[in-house]
């Protein structure tokens, strides 16, 4: 039987010499995203830290989470984006970083930029993104600036020679799978009437489950073919129309539904006319659905890599397969 031995950052089994498996900190961790990466790192063996404020475990619901984190082996830290002390202690724990903090932070990014820079012992960087390709994109209104913002932040990390890995995960399952690609609804169960389909539905998008994500984000953290690059998350399965998606709900269900189609005038009408957020999601949804953000381009092999090629031991979960739970 093979002896492993450990010296410090290094395993040696028969001989063979490997990097030892990173240490993970989180920065955003209770956020929508941010909690399947805190339990993803965990689940995948990772050593893995939180950076959570300590205003976090007075929210009933927050805290519950993070007992969570802390019954997964999670080591909790508390500390602040505008507390550098604290940032700088936290990233010299570990050897990757992960940010998934909410878009009003996104250009607040530069100060784990600084503390990672001042620590000096960072692997690799994962900067907030888990969405379209910003630098790719046809995007227009709020969603434009939210995009240009995190190219702003692309092009920070690259000027400071940081290491890094943009994780394009496309759209999350839980917000449109569940409405049928009507992500301004927040719905939790697809509808069974009716169902609104920007332009003519024949726009395909990539809707992948959020721990899919994490599970795909985990193995590239340490792989070197991931270094530098675009990690694009666009399993086969998951690369479908909305029409497609309707049809595939409407089998299920054994009826139709009645169908309106929310063509391109009237959706620039509405990102125009509507308040804050719910322009913000319209904008998202003339993306995605007009423009085919996510797949008028291919993945450039000088730049990127597709995640379920490199992980084909990953067993994601289909749109199909995610579309049974509500039946």
């Amino acid at each position: 039987m093979p002896q492993r031995q450990t010296n410090g950052n290094t395993t040696s089994i028969s001989g063979e010499t490997m990097a030892a498996i990173s240490r993970i900190l989180v920065i955003g961790g209770t956020g929508y995203i941010g909690k399947f990466m805190v339990e993803g790192s965990a689940k995948s063996g990772h050593p893995t830290f939180a950076l959570l404020r300590e205003s976090s475990v007075s929210n009933p619901d927050k805290a519950k989470l993070v007992q969570g984190f802390k019954d997964l082996g999670v080591n909790i830290l508390y500390g602040d984006l505008n507390d550098n002390v604290s940032l700088v202690k936290a990233i010299k724990q570990v050897d990757v970083v992960i940010s998934t903090v909410g878009n009003s932070l996104v250009l607040d990014q530069t100060k784990i930029i600084s503390a990672i820079k001042e620590a000096g012992n960072v692997k690799r960087f994962l900067p907030s993104e888990f969405g379209n390709d910003v630098d790719r994109s046809r995007a227009i209104g709020h969603v434009r600036k939210e995009f240009d913002m995190k190219a702003q932040i692309r092009r920070a990390i690259e000027a400071e020679g940081i290491p890094y890995t943009y994780v394009h995960s496309n759209c999350f399952a839980g917000y449109f799978t569940a409405s049928l690609c009507q992500c301004h609804l927040r719905l939790k169960t697809p509808p069974t009437d009716k169902v609104s389909i920007y332009g003519d539905g024949s726009v395909k998008v990539i809707i992948n489950k959020e721990e899919d994500i994490a599970a795909y984000t985990m193995k590239a953290v340490d792989d070197p073919r991931t270094l530098n690059k675009k990690l694009f998350v666009n399993p086969p399965k998951n690369i479908l129309s909305t029409n497609e998606i309707v049809a595939l709900w409407e089998k299920k269900i054994g009826k139709s539904l009645e169908k309106t189609y929310i063509l391109e005038e009237e959706l620039l009408k509405s990102i125009e006319e509507s308040p804050g957020l719910l322009s913000y999601l319209f904008s998202l949804n003339h993306a995605l659905f007009i423009k085919g953000d996510l797949t008028w381009l291919g993945v450039d092999p000088s730049t990127g890599v597709e995640a379920s090629e490199l992980y084909p031991d990953v067993k994601y979960t289909s749109v199909d397969e995610h579309l049974d739970q509500f039946v």
